[in-house]
């Protein structure tokens, strides 16, 4: 399975987000569409699975739940929009993360073999071996944002509970 992971598009699903995810299979979205339009755009694109962020209003929260716990390619997935706790995530040590204590609550009971978050705004990708599994956060890749930080979009592949091929593409923040 191909895989595209975005989070935080805060109401843009650009074109030049959809060319990059082009080839993938399926895109998982870890929070803050912005719209439901938004999510119907995504979802009309490349199937979908989603979690509604701090910032999606009623109507995206009624068709996209807080969390999901799925599987692919025989790996156990754990979907959230706040992962790490308010502020940890500016003096992150991935060594020690400090998660939120919802998301622990939710990874203490479903042990994952990947954590996705967004939220941050901040691209992270590490193993977490104290909990035992890796720490997916692919960043913003929606307008809103510091314009010194690029627009961030991640896609790699899943084959028999393995990941491979983890790309990172940088896009460059520009107003609406």
């Amino acid at each position: 399975m191909y895989i595209g992971l975005i989070s935080d598009t805060h109401g843009v699903f650009a074109d030049d987000v959809r060319a990059f995810l082009e080839p993938v299979d399926q895109i998982w979205h870890a929070g803050d569409f912005g719209t439901l339009q938004c999510a119907r755009d995504i979802a009309a694109f490349k199937p979908l699975i989603g979690v509604h962020g701090n910032c999606d209003g009623l109507d995206v929260r009624q068709e996209y739940p807080a969390f999901q716990n799925f599987e692919c390619e025989g790996m156990r997935i754990l979907m959230t929009h706040i992962g790490l706790r308010r502020g940890s995530y500016w003096a992150f040590n991935p060594h020690q993360p400090m998660y939120d204590l919802r998301a622990k609550a939710l990874l203490d009971s479903y042990h994952p073999d990947i954590f996705v978050c967004g939220h941050t705004h901040i691209p992270q990708v590490f193993s977490d071996k104290r909990n035992g599994f890796l720490f997916m956060n692919p960043g913003a890749c929606g307008f809103q944002g510091s314009g010194d930080v690029p627009r961030l979009a991640l896609r790699f592949h899943i084959v028999s509970g393995e990941i491979s091929g983890l790309e990172k593409c940088e896009l460059p923040r520009r107003s609406i």
